[in-house]
């Protein structure tokens, strides 16, 4: 496909949370290779902040789903004439089969993109870590899609995960600065029970490794940035390298 073959947009499923949305936007607008503003990506944005809390949800603490209002923004989406559909968070993703089911175009996992581009970079891994909120872990969405290829996930430990959790909601979603150092700290340790690759698999954790140059330091493989560049090829755009 040529770029703009399709002349239309792509739609984003926004808000969850806001200002990982905001990073998406930038990071496709920064990675098309693009020397005009008619070169870029045209995208419509449905930046819903107040979508229900999708770890809460899945880990029993709230019975507001947000699997519904997730469909419904779907289909909103859809009416604008969208050619496929995209959601920058790892946690809503638990949702998938809901937003599927209520449009009639494609849909473009960060799941998926981010297991084959695992797999690119490590295709003989037995095992890849995970950094990531708790819904994202309790829900199995990266575990299921890794083990129908052989690979097992690691995830942290509590006293680890305790950190990864403040620094995806005390620092990230709270506005503050992100401490990298932490992360790097997580995920040595995932390396070191075999891990081959580290999943950043939470938009919020994908907004600090922006901040701090983490995305070509390894053992990182970020999310965000792989539905980035999924985006931008399925929509038939160039990618900078």
């Amino acid at each position: 496909m040529k770029h703009g073959d399709t002349g239309l947009p792509v739609g984003v499923i926004g808000g969850v949370g806001p200002l990982a949305t905001a990073y998406f936007l930038q990071r496709v607008v920064q990675r098309t290779a693009a020397e005009r503003d008619q070169d870029h990506l045209d995208l419509v944005v449905l930046n819903h902040s107040t979508i229900p809390d999708r770890t809460d949800y899945i880990l029993g603490r709230s019975t507001e789903d947000p699997g519904p209002v997730l469909a419904a923004d779907a289909k909103k989406l859809e009416k604008f004439g969208v050619s496929f559909l995209v959601m920058p968070c790892n946690t809503a993703h638990f949702f998938t089969q809901q937003v599927i089911d209520a449009i009639d175009g494609d849909f473009l996992s960060i799941i998926d993109v981010t297991v084959s581009a695992a797999l690119r970079r490590a295709p003989h891994a037995g095992r890849v870590g995970l950094l990531a909120t708790e819904g994202t872990a309790q829900s199995h969405v990266y575990h299921d899609a890794f083990g129908a290829h052989g690979v097992d996930i690691i995830t942290p430990d509590d006293e680890d995960q305790a950190v990864v959790n403040s620094v995806i909601y005390e620092q990230v979603k709270a506005g503050l600065p992100a401490d990298p150092d932490a992360l790097r700290r997580v995920a040595a340790r995932l390396v070191d029970r075999g891990a081959s690759v580290v999943v950043l698999g939470c938009t919020e954790l994908s907004v600090a490794a922006v901040d701090h140059d983490l995305l070509d330091e390894e053992p990182f493989l970020d999310s965000m940035d792989e539905l980035v560049r999924a985006t931008i090829e399925h929509a038939g755009y160039p990618v900078r390298a």
